[in-house]
């Protein structure tokens, strides 16, 4: 059972390398235009910890303390990967939209730093990008650098955050 929402221009492959499955492009896609709307359940950060390993990786924070969990493992916009450097970006809290115009074939990508400040899903990166981080952190989403690259596109909860901080608030 699915909740979210795939654009029909996306499709989802087998990508070992990647761990299991990545989403490609089928066909061009603009700018700004919506890739994935993920849907599940809110859930605090106990509950994220208490699910088994294959669904902890299918969560997405949404707020402070609060995560998208999934209701099922048939969520097909649960396989966009991380990258250092991403094609695409949130707008709101659960909607994921191009960064720039992606070619068909080219793989979907956004950065965690866009969405998460906590440290439940860190992890060694191995994205490949020129500008890897090495390693992904709940802290990422504090690098400046990150701030003026990813203007706009970072989740709404954490967009307040980096308000906040730029503000001296």
């Amino acid at each position: 059972m699915t909740t979210g929402y795939l654009s029909p221009k996306l499709e989802v492959r087998a990508a070992p390398e990647k761990g299991g499955f990545a989403v490609f492009a089928r066909e061009a896609l603009a700018r700004d235009e919506t890739l994935v709307g993920w849907g599940g359940r809110i859930v605090t950060l106990d509950q994220v910890l208490a699910l088994p390993p294959e669904e902890r990786g299918h969560t997405i924070q949404v707020d402070e303390a609060l995560y998208l969990g999934p209701i099922g493992l048939e969520e097909p916009a649960d396989y966009i990967n991380h990258s250092c450097n991403p094609n695409a970006g949130i707008r709101g809290q659960i909607v994921l939209v191009a960064m720039r115009p992606i070619a068909v074939g080219e793989e979907i990508t956004f950065d965690y730093a866009m969405s998460d400040s906590s440290s439940f899903d860190e992890f060694a990166c191995a994205c490949g990008a020129p500008n890897c981080r090495g390693q992904v952190s709940g802290n990422d989403w504090q690098r400046p650098e990150l701030w003026k690259r990813y203007d706009g596109y970072f989740s709404a909860y954490l967009q307040r955050k980096i308000s906040k901080l730029v503000n001296g608030e």
